[in-house]
């Protein structure tokens, strides 16, 4: 009889907690470079749609071998373009899910054109709070570069051109860096 009791109690209250963590892996992606992992949480009950399609390319293995095409110092890392111009896509815009979350650090957020409804595959994760983000682009998580990788992303300055600084996004030829994904995937 308290082994029915004990058996009854352990399912009604660990099976939950059992099936939100499989739930949670279902939304935790894994990308996986040279210098180190990068974890980012899906959240699905922000962006709905654009999870479900960053999902699909996981899937496709879209971007596996695609490189962060854009690393601004102290700002944010972007990847998602087969292209690593920063001018390609999967060919599927997605229209715009705007959220109230704010772009804190290792915030994941999709990249996107001047207009809303242009998303597509590519998404950026920021360095550091950036609060002019907000209600601006689509949020789909938190995400956490890793030590190794946040070293990477964020060490060195641009180098002065005659004097001035150069264009944010710049940096000089010979001090570019650019990580490649090397896979994609979900939780084991």
């Amino acid at each position: 009889m308290i082994r029915k009791l004990f058996a009854t109690l352990v399912a009604f209250f660990l099976l939950p907690i059992i099936a939100g963590a499989a739930a949670d892996l279902e939304n935790t992606l894994y990308l996986e470079l040279k210098d180190g992992r990068v974890e980012i949480e899906l959240r699905p009950d922000l962006a709905p749609n654009h999870v479900a399609r960053i999902k699909e390319l996981v899937r496709e293995g879209f971007y596996d071998g695609v490189v962060f095409h854009r690393v601004i110092e102290d700002f944010m890392a972007q990847t998602g373009d087969p292209t690593g111009t920063g001018t390609g896509g999967s060919g599927q815009k997605l229209k715009a899910e705007f959220n109230d979350a704010k772009h804190l650090r290792g915030t994941v957020s999709m990249a996107r054109a001047n207009h809303p409804d242009s998303a597509d595959s590519q998404f950026f994760i920021v360095f550091k709070p950036a609060p002019f983000l907000d209600r601006q682009y689509t949020r789909l998580g938190p995400g956490d570069l890793g030590h190794g990788v946040r070293r990477q992303h964020q060490e060195g300055r641009p180098q002065q051109r005659h004097g001035r600084r150069p264009r944010q996004d710049h940096q000089p030829q010979g001090r570019r860096r650019r990580y490649r994904v090397a896979a994609a995937r979900y939780a084991p």
